[in-house]
């Protein structure tokens, strides 16, 4: 097995190895990249700069938490088969050495891409965008300027999505509101303008951690709590309740919610959840 690390920190890439790649094809479609990820944040992101020259599938649900995922047989054929394996990193995918040796593929390439921040974000896209396709043009230099023109293009609609999503919110009471904010869903909603007073999980609350948020949500007007729809989107309930105010489950992943496929539906989505709740 082939393991390739890089990270990042906002849009700079501090490492890339390169990597021979395309000689070792395991697929029966040699024309085209056989790609799992773990997540569908990164399959998307390898469907807008891969395009047809690869085949991509996620092991895990838009609606699932990574920490939940429990792999099947098909899920290990499907990696067996498979030219290149994607995955974060994150706590949540402890399952993935495991998985790695199960299939049994030495000519599986294995990219962890560690990215910082919530992927739900346009800056996180980017970055991550920037990421993927330098690894693609990488270990595929024939296509490189394809791949490579492909993520200019999504770059651009990413950037584009989100400064229509901020001057859509700019005339709203979104900017500057007071929030009680699940772990997972801080840096979305420090994204979108939202003041965050206190995080809570991804542990469950005990009923101290809840009276603690209550308290600090009373001491400081919270006028909005953000839930996980992956994990814990529950957790905060009671907190608003209390506290009488606005409460959102937001997603972390294309395909949370029905008919968000894709990062932009996926944003937006979340963007009018957070609207309809917040309106005067």
């Amino acid at each position: 097995m082939k393991e390739l690390s890089v990270l990042i920190t906002g849009i700079v890439v501090i490492g890339l190895v390169t990597s021979s790649f395309l000689g070792g094809c395991t697929s029966t479609d040699t024309s085209k990249l056989q790609v799992i990820t773990t997540t569908s944040l990164l399959t998307y992101i390898v469907e807008q700069v891969g395009g047809d020259l690869v085949d991509v599938t996620s092991l895990i649900l838009g609606s699932q938490h990574p920490g939940d995922f429990d792999a099947s047989p098909q899920d290990i054929q499907n990696l067996a088969d498979a030219d290149l394996f994607l995955y974060h990193g994150w706590p949540g995918e402890t399952f993935v050495p495991d998985l790695i040796e199960a299939t049994d593929n030495p000519d599986l390439t294995v990219v962890k891409i560690e990215v910082a921040g919530n992927w739900m974000t346009p800056p996180v896209q980017i970055a991550a965008t920037e990421l993927v396709a330098a690894f693609l043009s990488d270990i595929d230099i024939s296509n490189a300027t394809t791949y490579e023109q492909s993520a200019e293009d999504y770059k651009a609609a990413v950037l584009e999505k989100g400064n229509e999503i901020l001057a859509r919110l700019s005339d709203t009471n979104v900017p500057g509101a007071i929030t009680l904010c699940t772990y997972w869903q801080v840096g979305f909603a420090e994204w979108v303008g939202l003041q965050v007073v206190a995080s809570y999980g991804p542990a469950e609350l005990t009923p101290q951690d809840t009276q603690e948020l209550i308290d600090t949500g009373r001491a400081e007007n919270v006028e909005l709590v953000i839930d996980n729809l992956q994990s814990g989107r529950d957790a905060g309930e009671a907190i608003a309740d209390e506290l009488d105010c606005a409460r959102v489950i937001f997603s972390n992943f294309p395909g949370g919610y029905n008919d968000t496929e894709t990062w932009e539906e996926a944003i937006d989505y979340n963007i009018d959840l957070l609207l309809e709740e917040m309106a005067p």
